[in-house]
């Protein structure tokens, strides 16, 4: 989960969301050979306000500066990536990850090492976790929201009241990935932050099944977190950062907590053997320029990878950014390294809890 500097407000940048889904509806799968011969770029998205705000700080800049037309393919879909480089049928050439998955993803060849001839190492950051495999853009954070209209006394303050459905009776959803609700459900349960990993898998899962009768939604997309907040069907739930400061500039009653958060590095890779890789690249690069990221993440409410951004933004967006020092203090950040090798028994493992 950091990026950027806001030049629209909020509200138009919802508006504008409808008109970037619309541009979506085109037709995706050009034969790829008649693309290629095209200077457009797919960029595989999450929607919402992470979309328009790439559009205004990344999207129509470099359209403007280099000619090359950039088209969003909406939501993120990391499944997709194995099925396109095996087909050659490339619905998207750059796209959003995180560590975990993409030391997956190369190991199966499927991710486009970073030009360094066109990526400039100096502008790129100082999150040096992945390498080769991509350039590191924000960090962004999953943490516990809840509405303070179901909470007049005071709502929960840590992961242990999240489980508490007595003292703090109410419905909930979770996320649906499993590493991150196996560690707060760890957090829950008595675990420091700085113990967390390795996850012990075993007393994640009895801690869980104490929460499932409870669970009312496993959500997957952003816009879907909010609009069960917003809407009041849920009372609280892990919530994307930039998704939360979102509704709560919009009004919305809720209450974003810092303790106990997740941090995750989000990355720009992309998809191996796509016909656009040098164009990705070069798209890649100038969203790293300190200015861009800056007004990126200003808009999003991200913390930008690269430091100089900060020069950029305005002192009063930092204590809502995941990377403002007493919020980095008090969250955790994911061993990508232990996780990698072990998200696929992970997964499997997750789908069958929910099922089971």
């Amino acid at each position: 989960m950091r990026n950027g500097e806001m030049k629209i407000d909020r509200r138009t940048a919802l508006k504008g969301a409808g008109a970037l889904v619309g541009a979506v509806s085109a037709p995706l799968f050009l034969g790829r050979s008649a693309a290629a011969q095209e200077k457009v770029l797919y960029v595989n998205t999450w929607g919402g306000i992470l979309t328009t705000s790439e559009d205004e700080a990344f999207f129509k800049p470099f359209t403007k500066e280099t000619g090359i037309q950039v088209k969003p393919v909406m939501p993120v879909s990391f499944a997709k990536l194995k099925a396109q480089v095996q087909t050659r049928n490339y619905e998207w050439d750059v796209s959003w990850g995180n560590p975990p998955e993409l030391f997956s993803a190369d190991a199966e060849g499927l991710v486009e090492h970073v030009d360094w001839s066109i990526v400039q190492r100096d502008a790129s950051l100082p999150d040096k976790t992945l390498g080769d495999l991509a350039v590191a853009l924000a960090e962004l954070t999953t943490n516990l929201a809840y509405r303070k209209d179901k909470f007049p006394n005071g709502g929960p303050k840590n992961w242990a009241d999240f489980w508490d459905v007595k003292k703090f009776p109410g419905t909930r959803a979770v996320y649906d990935r499993g590493f991150t609700m196996c560690a707060f459900a760890l957090l829950a349960d008595g675990v420091p932050r700085e113990k967390l990993y390795p996850l012990d898998l075993d007393r994640a899962f009895k801690k869980l099944d104490e929460l499932k009768p409870h669970i009312k939604v496993f959500y997957t997309q952003g816009n879907q977190q909010q609009q069960l907040i917003k809407d009041g069907e849920i009372d609280m739930l892990p919530m994307w950062n930039a998704r939360g400061t979102e509704l709560i500039h919009q009004g919305v009653p809720i209450e974003m907590l810092w303790e106990g958060a997740e941090h995750n590095t989000t990355y720009y890779y992309v998809a191996k053997g796509t016909p656009r890789a040098k164009l990705a690249w070069q798209f890649a690069e100038f969203c790293t320029r300190a200015d861009r990221l800056a007004d990126f993440c200003e808009r999003v409410t991200y913390g930008p990878a690269n430091p100089k951004s900060f020069d950029y933004m305005k002192p009063q967006v930092g204590p809502e950014l995941p990377t403002w020092p007493a919020n980095k203090a008090v969250g955790y950040m994911p061993d990508a390294a232990w996780l990698s090798p072990r998200l696929p028994a992970l997964k499997e493992r997750w789908e069958q809890w929910k099922s089971g």
